[in-house]
């Protein structure tokens, strides 16, 4: 048995909110840990699918404040070095602006060996619980999935490009900027009326959607965690089933 195969991680995507979302082999992995490196937006009915005597660790970032990443790096490799059995639990997908490969790259650097368990998206799965389909035919044929979020000296995206791609666009950790985001996408050429629709606490009992125009983006009370949906395909948010309460501005 090599070194590699003695030691090993599983980066698991816990998709949205509620445990029901899990893939089997998420929910398996889960139970079965030693150690589970969380983060701050796992759900806590997912954390409980894990054993009584299971060490969990929040390693959660919020705004401005959180573990670094070189330190998550590092407990995942003493962790796994110690013999255990190491899940990396992120909400969403492990690889969908979840740092998984800078994760997976630390292991490799170790020689630790890891496998991948992909979690459904927030920017598939947060539309889509509020009736929202990121493509549709004879509405939009493409989307674009972009992270306001940058590290520092990092570029903002190019959101005139975007204005231009068409079909639609999806925005993550984006809430504190998207009065500045809305006003470049109508700079870049979209239209202020593009319909927009952002979901709140996607997929518990805490989720609410609010809808309307672009040049209200900025105004609508949107709070983190939440995904951003521009474009016509938004106007679908008020069909939802699964929607515990649409906000629709006033004026509307």
């Amino acid at each position: 048995m090599t070194e590699r195969s003695r030691h090993s991680v599983a980066l698991v995507g816990a998709g949205l909110g509620s445990p029901d979302l899990l893939t089997v082999r998420a929910a398996r992995l889960i139970a079965e840990a030693d150690v589970i490196l969380h983060d701050r937006l796992v759900d806590r009915s997912v954390l409980a699918l894990a054993r009584s005597d299971a060490h969990l660790v929040d390693v959660g970032k919020g705004p401005g404040d959180g573990w670094t990443q070189a330190r998550i790096n590092e407990l995942l490799v003493l962790y796994a070095l110690d013999g255990g059995r190491v899940v990396r639990l992120k909400a969403g997908d492990p690889f969908v602006f979840g740092r998984g490969r800078e994760e997976a790259d630390a292991l490799d650097a170790a020689g630790i060996g890891w496998e991948v368990v992909p979690g459904v998206s927030a920017a598939i799965a947060g539309p889509a619980l509020m009736g929202v389909p990121v493509t549709h035919r004879s509405v939009a044929a493409s989307f674009t999935v972009v992270t306001a979020s940058r590290a520092a000296g990092e570029p903002e995206p190019d959101w005139a490009a975007l204005a231009r791609v068409g079909g639609t666009i999806v925005v993550l950790m984006g809430v504190a900027k998207r009065a500045a985001l809305a006003a470049a996408l109508i700079d870049g050429g979209l239209a202020a009326e593009t319909p927009v629709a952002a979901v709140v606490d996607a997929g518990s009992d805490r989720q609410r959607v609010h809808v309307g125009r672009l040049d209200e983006l900025g105004e609508l009370p949107v709070r983190s965690p939440a995904v951003i949906v521009i474009g016509d395909v938004a106007r679908y948010a008020t069909s939802a089933a699964s929607v515990a309460q649409v906000v629709v501005p006033a004026e509307h």
